[in-house]
């Protein structure tokens, strides 16, 4: 579980310097310059990732429940996840409508795919990984649209064909996802 916590810690710290410690990131840029930050935070970011999708394996081999889901609750959390998807499509299709409304569709991804693997995973584990990204994902989005506004940040939409082609992306990704890289990738079948 360390291993994961500190995975965690290295993710989700280096993806929140912009908002939560902004000079300090500036500071960083000055002293490394574009690239060099932009490499220190790819690694960070890497070796982060790596260590908390291992450390979440290593403690599924020993689940220490503190609640056990209902059955039902997989299948609400696999429907949840559709809009997740297209969420994320959404934050790369450029000029849709979706991000023109919502600002950042990555985030509210994040969010929406967090709240969902708590609704069906009752482990430590997994409440600490998925209740991880959904307080960090909430207050994330809350200071991202605060400073859009205040800075007069706008998302220009460029017709409703991008939105069907974010829905279209998300859609497909999710059933490759969840009908086959899920039990690949994670080992578990949100179907079988």
């Amino acid at each position: 579980m360390t291993v994961m916590i500190l995975g965690l810690i290295l993710f989700l710290g280096i993806h929140s310097t912009r908002l939560f410690a902004p000079h300090w990131r500036q500071g960083m840029i000055d002293k490394l310059g574009p690239y060099g930050w932009k490499g220190l935070y790819a690694v960070i970011s890497i070796v982060g990732f790596v260590l908390l999708v291992w450390g979440y394996g290593q403690a599924r081999m020993t689940m220490n429940w503190l609640w056990v889901p209902p059955v039902w609750t997989k299948h609400l959390a696999a429907l949840l996840t559709i809009p997740a998807f297209i969420l994320l499509a959404a934050a790369y299709v450029p000029g849709t409508k979706i991000k023109a409304k919502l600002g950042h569709p990555m985030v509210l991804a994040t969010k929406t795919w967090a709240f969902a693997h708590l609704l069906s995973n009752g482990s430590w584990a997994d409440i600490i990984l998925f209740g991880s990204f959904l307080a960090w994902s909430v207050p994330l989005y809350v200071i991202s649209r605060r400073r859009d506004r205040l800075a007069g940040v706008s998302y220009p939409a460029k017709g409703i064909a991008r939105d069907g082609i974010a829905v279209v992306v998300g859609l497909v990704a999710w059933a490759a996802f969840a009908f086959y890289l899920h039990a690949v990738l994670i080992g578990v079948r949100p179907f079988g």
